[in-house]
């Protein structure tokens, strides 16, 4: 009776998890690291080095507005801090990891495409732009109800009645806490 072994101490290769894939691709042969490597995690399609410097200029971007919004807002100083200062140290620290990003990022080979799946977080992106473009405008309660709707339908894929009841009840349970309970002044409607 000869058993199979797969040179790993008293194991084989059939073992209790059957049998060896080789890679995490689920490939056979297919190493997880080094030489030949793909890179791919759970079938995902690598992207490659300009998908991570992409991703850091984007974040820096982002990063670079926030300072810029927040020193408009006034940072103070740490004995007197004014409304700018801790958006302004949290966008510090997104340009300073998106710089750490686009510097070691460019030899990196584990990145994924953009997919289909990625627009849906630009769809995100710009709901919260929208929002915050609504609010002072309009208020609170009818960009609130609609990026809720909208996500429950379009990223939850949740049926029409459950999204409208939870947007809106949501929305009136906020409103309850926030304004009639707390007094904080927030634009709105009512």
């Amino acid at each position: 009776m000869s058993e199979e072994t797969d040179g790993s101490p008293g194991g084989t290769a059939g073992g209790a998890d059957g049998p060896r894939s080789g890679g995490a691709d689920g490939r056979a042969g297919a190493p997880e690291h080094g030489p030949g490597a793909t890179g791919a995690v759970d079938g995902a399609v690598p992207g490659g080095a300009w998908y991570q410097v992409g991703a850091a200029v984007v974040a820096g971007g982002v990063g670079v507005a926030g300072l810029v919004g927040s020193w408009g807002l006034g940072v103070g100083r740490l004995t007197a801090p004014g409304p700018g200062l801790w958006p302004f140290a949290v966008s510090l620290l997104i340009t300073g990891l998106a710089v750490v990003l686009g510097v070691s990022g460019r030899g990196a080979a584990d990145t994924e495409r953009f997919t289909r799946a990625s627009r849906r977080v630009a769809g995100v992106v710009v709901g919260l732009v929208g929002f915050a473009v609504l609010l002072p405008l309009v208020g609170f309660e009818i960009p609130s109800v609609v990026l809720l709707l909208a996500w429950m339908r379009v990223l939850g894929k949740e049926a029409w009645g459950l999204s409208v009841v939870v947007s809106v009840g949501t929305v009136a349970a906020f409103y309850g806490v926030f304004v009639v309970l707390l007094e904080i002044p927030l634009p709105r409607l009512i």
